[in-house]
């Protein structure tokens, strides 16, 4: 990660080496932190923030479901994520959204009068699963470890605490030589990577697992679908089973950091023809295409980053 020069922090921009938390804040004890990651791209228009709107609102969706009291307005938000893209003279960018309890009570559920803290980071940030992965696509394993259900957690949440169990999935992957790990329920369906949903193709046909399959309401994961439909392909949303994978035509991975990524192989069975296929190619192309102009931005998806201060 390469540090940047400022961090907007509670209205304020600071140097980003002065954005320090105290040791006994309540989330760095027990997790109650919400957050996004969105991604800004340079355009021939300047700096744009993708689908801004959409990850705020998840953003906000996410503190009501954790009972965290939001400071800022969504549209102070807004200009909070565009300033920290602008104050760091960045383009290309990865920005960090963060809502979290602050010092003040060490019991599991907070004092009311714990401080609600706020910051927005940007960074820049390449390809979350390797520049190569883009085009040649990664090798996955199935984890040993199931994603939490909403018996548990409120999984549609994008909470700090929820991520000790993707850092399970993908570790676990990592180091039995894979580059992430998918995780399925416990009667053998598919749910998602340790920070991406996914979809497989077969027959020309997309499936991805529903939201009930105990998946993030991934935001990248509904502009592929939105893509995919705009193409003329059909996308179906069902209860997969994970042999399904191993029979696969494709396999790609969507998410903020990910972006739209391959997938050649899961559990050292190929996928296809192990390699990237010409669905999953032509989402690539569309998606990417959002941010090179050639392709139209019909459903306003991109943020214009103002210049000013």
């Amino acid at each position: 990660m390469t540090n940047s020069k400022f961090i907007w922090m509670n209205g304020e921009i600071i140097p980003w080496e002065k954005a320090t938390v105290h040791v006994m804040a309540h989330a760095l004890h027990y997790g109650t932190s919400v957050f996004e990651g969105i991604r800004s791209y340079e355009t021939a228009n300047g700096p744009a923030i993708f689908r801004l709107d959409a990850h705020l609102r998840r953003l906000a969706d996410s503190a009501k479901l954790y009972r965290i009291e939001m400071p800022f307005s969504q549209q102070q938000m807004a200009e909070a994520c565009k300033k920290s893209i602008s104050e760091n003279e960045l383009g290309n960018a990865y920005i960090r959204p963060l809502i979290f309890l602050g010092a003040g009570s060490l019991g599991v559920v907070p004092n009311p009068d714990v401080p609600v803290d706020v910051i927005v980071a940007a960074i820049e940030w390449g390809a979350y699963l390797g520049e190569e992965g883009i085009t040649r696509g990664i090798d996955c394993c199935v984890s040993s470890w199931s994603r939490t259900t909403s018996a548990a957690i409120p999984v549609l949440a994008k909470a700090g605490g929820h991520y000790l169990n993707a850092n399970l999935i993908g570790g676990e992957a990592r180091r039995n030589g894979y580059t992430e790990g998918i995780s399925v329920s416990a009667n053998g369906t598919i749910s998602e990577g340790s920070a991406e949903n996914i979809f497989l193709v077969r027959d020309g046909a997309i499936y991805t697992p529903p939201l009930a399959a105990s998946i993030l309401g991934g935001i990248t994961r509904d502009s592929a679908i939105t893509i995919a439909r705009d193409l003329g392909y059909e996308v179906i949303e069902q209860q997969l089973p994970r042999e399904l994978m191993y029979i696969a035509d494709e396999i790609f991975m969507t998410g903020t950091a990910a972006e739209i990524t391959p997938v050649r192989s899961v559990d050292r069975i190929e996928i296809g023809t192990g390699s990237r296929g010409p669905i999953t190619e032509a989402i690539q192309s569309n998606f990417f295409g959002l941010f090179d102009g050639s392709t139209p931005d019909k459903w306003d998806w991109l943020s214009p980053v103002s210049t000013t201060s």
